[in-house]
């Protein structure tokens, strides 16, 4: 099975704004989305790829009202917290947290949990606190793991996102062990796809993982983890999909912007060509 993830972060907020959504209005961003791409994506066969689109929560109830009959789209949400609501329990005092209850609530099938921008928030928080070095790692692995088990009790797959920073690039095999390990402990692997992101190598100026050393990634994270399916998560673009498609320990690869200059932001009519150079169609 082939895996072709969307994350669209913040890509709805206005170029005026300091964004890069030239694509519609905020109200109907999400549906822009979803009705510019859901019936090309009808033309894969869905025992090969599943695809599934990363909303900010703002649009999640207009994305998924977007879809339509038969639409191939799974739509996610971009993290759930470490606590959920419960009968008799707590049943909603989570102020600027989304519970896995509530992302379920709102048409989610998938959840993206361990991106490497979340990981930074929370490490960052912990640092502000004086939890440094590797304890605030491992601290980071515990609530993300935490997270993947909330998602999982509401019946919610999961891309769980690892990956190494630039300083731990000598250590990545004990990095990304700790990550899958601690990360995974206790969950339901056959509801868990895992994206590897080389931090290190993402961002302007900074050069790109290639494909020996993806390769070499990619089989580590399978062979720690029993065969789990592996995406791509540094990336999936025009100009690396064919060689990620020659990679057979590659499963499929996250996309997020598909335009890198001049009016640079997402294009659903560039994602899709992505996806067709990926599948070699």
């Amino acid at each position: 099975m082939k895996h072709i993830y969307l994350n669209l972060k913040r890509f709805d907020v206005p170029v005026e704004l300091g964004g890069v959504n030239r694509l519609a209005q905020v109200s109907d961003w999400a549906k822009t989305i979803v009705t510019g791409t859901q019936e090309a994506l009808k033309g894969y066969d869905r025992d090969k790829v599943e695809f599934a689109m990363f909303f900010p929560e703002a649009h999640l109830l207009n994305a998924v009202a977007a879809k339509s009959d038969k639409s191939p789209i799974q739509v996610g949400c971009q993290g759930v917290f470490r606590a959920d609501t419960a009968v008799g329990g707590n049943f909603g005092a989570f102020t600027t947290g989304r519970p896995a209850a509530a992302a379920k609530a709102l048409g989610c099938e998938y959840v993206l949990i361990g991106h490497c921008e979340e990981r930074n928030d929370k490490r960052g928080i912990l640092e502000e606190g004086g939890v440094v070095g590797s304890a605030a790692a491992q601290a980071v692995n515990r609530l993300l793991n935490a997270e993947v088990k909330q998602a999982q009790a509401r019946g919610l797959k999961v891309l769980y996102c690892i990956g190494e920073r630039s300083e731990e690039q000598e250590t990545w095999q004990q990095v990304l062990g700790s990550q899958l390990s601690v990360g995974l402990e206790g969950v339901d692997k056959a509801g868990v796809a895992i994206a590897y992101e080389p931090v290190w190598s993402i961002g302007p100026g900074k050069t790109p993982a290639d494909k020996p050393y993806i390769t070499k990634v990619a089989a580590f994270v399978k062979e720690q983890t029993g065969g789990m399916d592996v995406a791509y998560g540094g990336g999936l673009k025009t100009d690396n999909a064919e060689m990620l498609a020659s990679i057979p320990e590659i499963d499929g690869g996250l996309i997020a912007l598909t335009r890198f200059s001049g009016e640079i932001g997402f294009y659903p009519q560039e994602y899709l060509d992505i996806i067709r150079l990926y599948l070699g169609e």
